[in-house]
């Protein structure tokens, strides 16, 4: 297959993709302007165009839809379950819900939802798909700095208290987990004030997506009662992994794994700096959403600074503030 026909054959399949999947997302023009941000060659091997589109045909987009499919997944799953279960187990496993329904509700209304971040972060705007798709009303959230409150008394000495000390449980919703820094920094701050106040609160952590390294850091070094994801991304997720699921039929085709990472890295150095060049942390993800791209994904396709986007992304701010 000669290097014009494989180009026209991942336009066509990009295109295609943004048409049925990517919600439109894509169109020729963005497509060519993204492309030259790479130097081109004739033979595809060494075509840093070819490469580039080769990756973005494996990218991975959850759309609207989507996302509030995920959503209620979480909420059913992870928390509505699970509340079923310990309930019935506390009443000597009945089966019958109607004997048990009262302490369920309480359950429930002792129960807040939250984003992880400040409003502005894509944690926190989840949380309207999230009411909407699981039928909950607004008493149901909180921003994270309506937990605590603060007072200073006559000598100027502060005290710290909760709230609502009838909310027996907090559950911090995420969009994807990486590395899980942010989630451990909320734990060593938030999470350990609320715990000194009330150790019988249980904070959860829930993610639509999470690296496995991910997840494993915030049990390891976080103070959740539970962590917990709805999609596990292993290493085969990792574009440049042995066993990168992107490179599987890499003998097949004209193209280079190690020849793709090696631009990747080139040009990820000068929009995400040389730690992150792959994506934060070397997540070396292909991973995107109607609401935002994460930095996890290369940074090739979300880059702004000198550099067209092929999918663009709103940068968070990792500050905890409460």
């Amino acid at each position: 297959m000669n290097e014009f026909d494989f180009k026209e054959l991942l336009r066509i399949k990009i295109i295609r993709l943004s048409q049925s999947i990517w919600e439109g997302k894509i169109n020729q023009s963005n497509l060519t302007r993204w492309l030259e941000n790479f130097e081109s060659s004739t033979e595809c091997i060494d075509c840093e165009q070819t490469h580039a589109m080769y990756l973005l045909s494996n990218f991975m987009y959850f759309g609207s839809r989507e996302i509030r499919e995920l959503l209620k997944s979480l909420y059913r799953d992870k928390f509505f379950k699970p509340i079923i279960q310990d309930v019935r187990k506390k009443n000597n496993n009945v089966k019958d819900i109607t004997q048990i329904s009262e302490e369920i509700i309480r359950e429930l209304k002792a129960t807040r939802f939250l984003g992880i971040g400040n409003p502005s972060e894509s944690g926190t705007h989840l949380l309207y798909y999230f009411r909407q798709e699981n039928n909950l009303g607004k008493e149901d959230f909180m921003h994270s700095h309506e937990i605590l409150s603060f007072d200073r008394d006559s000598e100027g000495k502060i005290s710290i208290k909760l709230n609502k000390p009838e909310v027996k449980r907090y559950i911090l919703l995420d969009d994807v987990c990486g590395s899980g820094t942010q989630a451990i920094q909320y734990s060593k701050e938030l999470v350990s004030e609320i715990k000194t106040l009330d150790s019988s609160i249980e904070v959860y952590y829930f993610t639509l997506f999470s690296t496995v390294e991910g997840m494993e850091n915030i049990r390891r070094e976080s103070n959740f009662d539970l962590v917990d994801c709805i999609f596990e991304l292993d290493e085969t997720f990792k574009c440049f992994s042995d066993n990168a699921r992107q490179f599987r039929n890499e003998e097949k085709l004209p193209i280079s794994k190690d020849f793709a990472k090696s631009f990747c890295i080139k040009y990820g150095v000068k929009i995400f700096k040389e730690e992150h060049s792959l994506g934060y942390k070397g997540s070396q993800l292909l991973l995107g959403f109607t609401h935002n791209t994460p930095d996890n994904t290369l940074p090739i396709i979300w880059g702004e600074e000198n550099w067209e986007p092929v999918f663009k992304r709103y940068h968070k701010n990792y500050g905890f503030k409460y």
